[in-house]
């Protein structure tokens, strides 16, 4: 059973989110067989005051 987490910095709209754990689940299938109903996708949404890149906050960046 594939399991993927995903982490993102908050903000996206569900639609978005849907439209990801379907490309991730279809990806998954195609890339390795796996059948449809074994996939676990997971999102985790993040403050982007709580997300780093480069050493500053996503939110510092205007992320």
């Amino acid at each position: 059973m594939p399991i993927m987490q995903v982490f993102l910095i908050e903000g996206r709209t569900e639609d978005q989110k849907a439209r990801l754990i379907r490309a991730l689940t279809d990806a998954a299938v195609a890339s390795i067989g796996a059948p449809v109903e074994s996939v676990r996708v997971m999102i985790t949404e993040v403050p982007n005051t709580q997300f780093g890149i480069a050493g500053k906050t996503a939110k510092a960046l205007g992320r």
